[in-house]
């Protein structure tokens, strides 16, 4: 009897765990649960010895099934191989050579390589805390951008319940035309909020989507928008690297044989 209440508490368990989030806590412990609602600054956590409350201030990290956060809503896509993505993070300052483009991002966001699952999706981005996503998509598309918004909704409203259309308004990012649109819809029981924005080149459609739990997107939604407009077309720039230690000793050499000529300048100017 014994035995068998033991195997139900391990299978009970073993459920639990199985796609379950890990949270890890400022004060080094971990807890392990699914996320069940995010209200204000708490966030409602079940785990196998009941429901518990953390305060969003005291965790650290949130670490998702299957590799950082891959079983979180993103847009519908197809499920091509996906290509090697050529991207670098510099501080605040993304670049994708693969897509030819640069985003500017908060403070201590990171890519997100291993959510990238479709060939026409070209960056996966994510805060340090894993509560908020930029996905950058990039598809062969002549259209307008109001179809293409269209061909859109009809794709979420058949991938995700509860889909609701919020706002849309024309823009201009990289000073090109472009739509700014908001939804929502809700997946495993938790409402995620979208700011989205197309833009076009006439060849090629550009969507640029940043979302979060619904909870926290009005606290976000100002930092989503300046990613949206921070957008930029680069060219075949070539990759950041370190400067070599001789590299720094020229730019310091050249640096005060500027000064030199400079002050040169000045006095002969000075005696004329």
């Amino acid at each position: 009897m014994h035995c068998a209440t033991r195997v139900i508490v391990l299978i009970l368990v073993t459920a639990l765990a199985v796609g379950a989030e890990e949270f890890a806590m400022k004060d080094g412990t971990k807890i392990i649960g699914h996320m069940t609602a995010i209200k204000g600054d708490k966030i409602e956590v079940q785990t196998n010895y009941g429901k518990m409350l953390l305060k969003r201030s005291d965790v650290l990290t949130i670490s998702f099934p299957e590799n950082d956060a891959e079983n979180l809503p993103a847009e519908p896509a197809e499920t091509k191989k996906a290509p090697k993505i050529e991207e670098f993070l510099d501080g605040t300052q993304y670049l994708n050579k693969t897509g030819k483009f640069s985003l500017t991002l908060p403070p201590g966001w990171r890519i997100n390589r291993k959510s990238i699952k479709s060939s026409a999706v070209n960056a996966v981005l994510t805060s340090k805390d894993n509560l908020s996503y930029v996905l950058v998509v990039q598809e062969e598309y002549s259209g307008s951008l109001e179809d293409y918004k269209q061909i859109m909704e009809v794709s979420n409203k058949t991938e995700y319940q509860d889909y609701e259309a919020l706002s849309e308004s024309h823009s201009t990012i990289d000073e090109k035309p472009a739509l700014i649109f908001s939804y929502k819809h809700k997946a495993d029981k938790l409402s995620f909020r979208y700011l989205a924005g197309l833009v076009t080149d006439g060849k090629t459609m550009t969507r640029i989507v940043a979302y979060c739990f619904e909870p926290l997107f009005q606290d976000s939604q100002l930092m989503f928008d300046k990613i949206l407009h921070s957008y930029r077309v680069v060219g075949d720039a070539p990759s950041p690297a370190p400067a070599s230690h001789e590299q720094e000793r020229d730019r310091s050499t050249a640096g005060r044989d500027d000064s030199v000529a400079e002050e040169e300048s000045h006095t002969s100017a000075v005696k004329r």
